[in-house]
């Protein structure tokens, strides 16, 4: 209860002398004050800071008696407080009506009241368009994450789709950066849940998010949904950049799970590519036991066994479902054999099609020599095919520094680096939000010119008198 009057203090001060920090301070703090939420601490703040003829005082405590109706017999029971006279108030200010409703929000959602929490959270969706104040932008954007969970718990998400476009279109014209960030995520999670990935990708190109107008967070998840979109669409390098650019801005002390779910989606795009992650990926703290799967995974694309990975897939099915990267997995399958391919072309120098459809496990001889002419023809490998007799015939192997592959590596490494070091001094030479001007107030803008006109003529005496 001290730490809630603490910060109903903060927002009260934020209220009245328009300083943002306060706010940031607050939101800060949301989860801390989450974890010790109880039904009588809201109710007491409930009752003392609402007026008696307030309908959200009414709403409020409807829902905090249907909370208390599901505590569960064996929640200890809150210490008791001593009962302060408290004046009957006649207003309260809009930063803790929302304060106050965000928490009771956060009550019902830990109390699995999902559709309760929808109603509230519309709510207070409705009371923030009526309100355009840039002391509430933090306190909208944290309502807004939780108006879309709420719907996302109940599976009503994509009944919100158009309100989320109206308030995407509001914070963008009030220059809620923050809101609009994360309303932008909220539309691309959306999409991303029904498999929409035409209309996102639509949305990303017409209402790109800029990285100095929104918080590292939200930008992190924003890359990672524009990672999803890439590698949905074939442009594994763009995602691979955009996923690894992603789970560097992330917090890597906390997100866990945010990390293995972009750390998963890396390692298929790397595979994807044709590359093999580095075995301290799997092994980083935290993430060792959900990365095993994938581990596996990988090690089967990296030998080529065909029939190795089909068994990984089957076993883990349930779990790349889960993960939506089922369909991403199914596309290894090329490369498993294009790998084992290459095994066959380094070893033998002549060897028939059936043994080769016997090594790669595929389904007959006919399958595996069209294989191995798609293969020719692509330049995975350097060999001929006999159709006559039925064999596979390898070239002489090639000075692998006499081809043009150490220099698209190299080429690859001095572009990121180049690419670094052009990010960097931009940073520098134009800092966030130097382009938008403070505009002064008026009566400050006439201070200035009072004394800059009294410094004027003082100077044009001092002249005079050098002068004379």
């Amino acid at each position: 209860m001290a730490e809630i009057k603490t910060y109903v203090g903060l927002l009260e001060k934020l209220s009245s002398t328009k300083e943002l920090r306060y706010s940031s301070r607050v939101v800060r703090q949301i989860n801390v004050v989450r974890k010790k939420l109880t039904v009588p601490v809201l109710k007491e703040f409930v009752e003392s800071q609402y007026p008696n003829d307030s309908p959200q005082k009414q709403e409020l405590l409807s829902f905090l008696n249907k909370a208390a109706s599901v505590v569960m017999s064996d929640e200890p029971a809150p210490a008791a407080t001593p009962t302060e006279e408290r004046k009957e108030k006649t207003s309260i200010v809009p930063e803790v009506d929302i304060y106050l409703s965000l928490l009771v929000l956060l009550l019902l959602l830990d109390k699995k009241l999902y559709h309760e929490a929808c109603t509230l959270s519309t709510s207070l969706v409705d009371r923030l368009n009526d309100l355009n104040r840039p002391t509430l932008f933090a306190l909208a954007a944290k309502v807004y994450f939780y108006y879309s969970r709420s719907f996302e718990l109940t599976g009503q998400l994509a009944e919100i789709r158009p309100k989320l476009h109206a308030l995407l279109r509001t914070s963008t014209l009030r220059h809620d950066y923050e809101g609009r960030a994360t309303v932008m995520n909220l539309l691309l999670r959306n999409y991303l849940e029904y498999n929409l990935f035409e209309q996102a990708d639509k949305l990303v190109s017409k209402t790109p998010l800029s990285e100095s107008n929104c918080s590292s967070n939200q930008f992190a998840r924003y890359l990672y949904y524009q990672g999803r979109i890439k590698s949905i669409q074939l442009a594994y390098s763009e995602a691979y950049d955009c996923l690894l650019t992603s789970i560097r801005k992330a917090p890597q002390k906390a997100a866990l799970g945010f990390r293995v779910t972009v750390t998963k989606l890396l390692c298929i795009v790397q595979l994807l590519m044709g590359e093999i992650p580095e075995r301290n990926v799997f092994s980083q703290p935290g993430l060792k036991s959900h990365l095993k799967p994938y581990l596996q995974l990988t090690q089967t694309v990296r030998t080529g066994d065909l029939s190795a990975f089909q068994t990984v897939a089957n076993n883990f099915a349930e779990l790349f479902v889960k993960d939506k990267n089922h369909n991403l997995i199914q596309r290894l399958r090329t490369n498993v054999i294009k790998t084992g391919l290459r095994k066959i072309n380094l070893s033998y120098s002549k060897i028939s099609l059936k043994d080769v459809c016997a090594k790669l496990h595929l389904d007959s001889v006919e399958d595996a020599e069209f294989i191995v002419a798609k293969a020719i023809h692509d330049g995975v490998i350097d060999a001929t095919v006999d159709h006559e007799n039925g064999h596979l015939i390898s070239k002489g192997i090639t000075d692998v520094y006499s081809t043009n592959e150490p220099l698209n590596d190299y080429h690859k490494r001095v572009t990121f680096c180049l690419n670094l070091h052009n990010e960097a001094v931009k940073a520098m030479w134009f800092p966030p939000n130097a382009n938008r001007i403070n505009p002064e107030s008026e009566e400050a803008r006439r201070e200035r010119q009072k004394q800059e006109q009294e410094i004027a003529d003082h100077l044009s005496k001092t002249d005079d008198d050098d002068e004379f």
